[in-house]
Parts: C-alpha cells; structure tokens; sequence
C-alpha cells in the first residue's frame, strides 16, 4: 500500500523526520522511512538526545570509550555529531538530486546561547565544521538575539534552521533578515545559491496553551494554531518572496526559506492524530513529525492544497479570539521563553544522564 506521505511533494511540502538519534538510525528506520513515505530530511533537539540516551544502550560503548579528561558535555557533542553526519550522509542523495533544496538535517546549538548575539554565531560555525557536510542546518533559537546572528550567519553562509517561532511578528523578523542577509552576500559579489534556510513555527503548542484560557465547548477550541500558521504562510511568507527584492535575489540564485511546521502532534486526544498535517499543506513549506503522526497519517491522510484555503475564516478566529480578551501576542511570547527553558533543561538532564551512565559503564 503506498503511504499518504507520498503525496505531499506533488504540492510542494517535503516531510522530515522529527527525531533524528541513534535508535533511528541504528534501526534503520530513518532510511525505511525515506524509503516507504519519502522522508526527505531531519531534525534534532537536546529533547530528541536526552531521550535517546536514557532510554538506550547505543550510546555507552562511546561514554566508555571517552577519554578520562572529556567532560560530559565533550562525550555527547562527539556523539551528537556522530548522529548528525551519519543522517547527513543518508539524506545527501536527496540534496544532490534536489541541488541543494532539500536533504537537510539540523543539529541545534545549546539553549545557553539563545540570548547571546556573538556566542551564538560562534557557536554556529563551530557545529557547521565539525559536522562538516553541505547538508547540515544549524539550529538557532528564534529570540531577539537569534533573529540578530541568524542575518550574520545568512550573510556569513551557514544554513538556518531558525527555531521556537510562534508569532507572525516575530517570523516576519527571521522573513526579512534572511531577505538582507542575502542581499548582503549578494552585493558583496559572493554567492547565494549554496544557502538554504528553514523558519520552525510551532504548532500544536499554541492551541494547548489557547484552549486553556478558553471555556469548555468554545468553537475557537483546536483552531487558533492553525489559524496563525495559515496566517504566518499568508501575511509573510507570501509578500516577502514575492517582492521586487526576493524576484532579484532568485534571479541570481537565491533559495527561499521555506517556513517549517513543527510541533505537529496534537497533545489533545480529542484533536484528530493529523489536524496539523491535514491543515496545513502548500507549496515551498515542510513539515516535521513524530513517530506516532507518520504512523497516523501514512495509513488514513489525504493530501490536498490546504494551506491557503480559510485564510478569512483564520482572521475572524484570531480577531474573536482578541474579543474573548485572550492575547496571542502574549501566548507566543511565553511560548517563546518557555521553548528555551524546556531545551535547556533537556541538554542538563542528558549532561547528568551521560555522567550517569559514565559512572556506570567505567565501574562494569
């Protein structure tokens, strides 16, 4: 039976895999599901490792095998690395085919670092030599901060995966200072075309935290987060690639950033498995997911060109919504920091898992 999945690049949407460790790789599920549902990229998180790593054993012959004087923090860069180059070298056919367009994976900079403007751009160019393949996109949270050595990375050459995005004023921030960082390269005569960049605006959390301010039976219910994207897709990407400026750096080479919707489990039970697969299809974009939505929509999706469908319903949600005296400015704000607490937290339970296991493995 042919899976669903399939069906979304006849749209214009490529479906990566939002777990990228060693369980998937060593498995070989990773390249089954490029294979069965044409998974064509991945993506990781201090979140996505920590589980990995206390839930597993493949990772204790490297903690053993870490000299004395590596930290803990040392051991798991090694094997983060190890993970990032083993799934770049998997998804590269998928970046030779598409010239750069896809195959990426995406490996994120420590949490630390979201509110530190020059550390972060150091820190960018440090993972994009270690792991050191074409196809590897560096993860940076999408604070203030981010949005600032994001444009320096763009103008500097490391590929983006911009991060925890939840509002549309905050993604057309990252919209436009890829715009300039391209640019930038442009008019200095460098290249643009070896650049790709993705923009992750979250999801199913906006609807958790909406519909909790919101009372029982609300129609508005499991629809803010959609609306938001459908909106983000609609006010920002839409005009920004499509400007007199975007159409002269395309000319020259220029890949868009293509927006990246992730977060796409619903952590409602009572919300359909695929609501933000289904809602949320259309040209230039990709969608991330976890195990259990693949396994969801493979079997029951039925692709179509949903993304710009409601966008004045989608108006009306956010604008009843404001009624209701609910602020989405101040949602995605929370979100935002919470997201950075969430990874830090994380990357410190693996550091102590590591030490742990370290102890452990070192005594037997």
């Amino acid at each position: 039976m042919t899976s669903a999945w399939t069906g979304l690049a006849a749209h214009g949407q490529s479906l990566w895999y939002d777990n990228v460790a060693r369980p998937a790789l060593e498995s070989g599920l990773l390249k089954r599901l490029m294979e069965q549902d044409n998974v064509t990229g991945g993506t990781s998180n201090p979140s996505i490792f920590s589980k990995a790593v206390l839930e597993s054993d493949l990772y204790d012959d490297d903690i053993k095998a870490a000299p004395s004087d590596d930290t803990p923090q040392d051991v798991f860069e090694r094997c983060a690395i190890t993970d990032i180059q083993r799934a770049c070298d998997l998804m590269r056919p998928v970046w030779d085919r598409t010239e750069g367009l896809d195959g990426y994976v995406s490996i994120e900079e420590e949490a630390d670092l979201a509110f530190e403007f020059e550390r972060a751009v150091s820190r960018a160019h440090e993972l994009k030599a270690l792991v050191d393949r074409p196809n590897v996109m560096i993860k940076v949270p999408g604070t203030a901060e981010g949005v600032q050595a994001f444009e320096q990375l763009t103008r500097e050459g490391v590929s983006v995966n911009v991060t925890l995005l939840f509002s549309q004023q905050r993604y057309r921030e990252i919209a436009e200072a890829y715009v300039r960082g391209i640019a930038a390269r442009l008019d200095a005569g460098e290249d643009v075309s070896s650049i790709a960049s993705v923009a992750s605006f979250f999801v199913s959390r906006i609807d958790t935290q909406v519909d909790k301010r919101l009372p029982e039976g609300s129609p508005l219910r499991g629809k803010i987060a959609v609306a938001n994207a459908k909106l983000a897709y609609a006010d920002v990407y839409v005009p920004t690639f499509t400007s007199p400026e975007w159409e002269r750096l395309r000319a020259a080479g220029a890949n868009v950033q293509r927006p990246l919707w992730a977060s796409t489990g619903v952590k409602d039970p009572a919300y359909k498995p695929t609501l933000y697969i289904d809602e949320l299809i259309g040209r230039d974009t990709v969608t991330t997911v976890p195990d259990a939505t693949i396994d969801a929509y493979r079997e029951a999706g039925t692709p179509s060109a949903t993304l710009q469908e409601g966008v004045d319903e989608a108006r009306e949600q956010l604008a009843q919504l404001e009624q209701e005296g609910i602020s989405l400015d101040e949602i995605t704000a929370e979100l935002e920091r919470a997201g950075v607490q969430q990874f830090s937290e994380a990357y410190d339970k693996m550091i102590e898992a590591i030490a742990e296991k370290r102890e452990h493995v070192t005594v037997s």
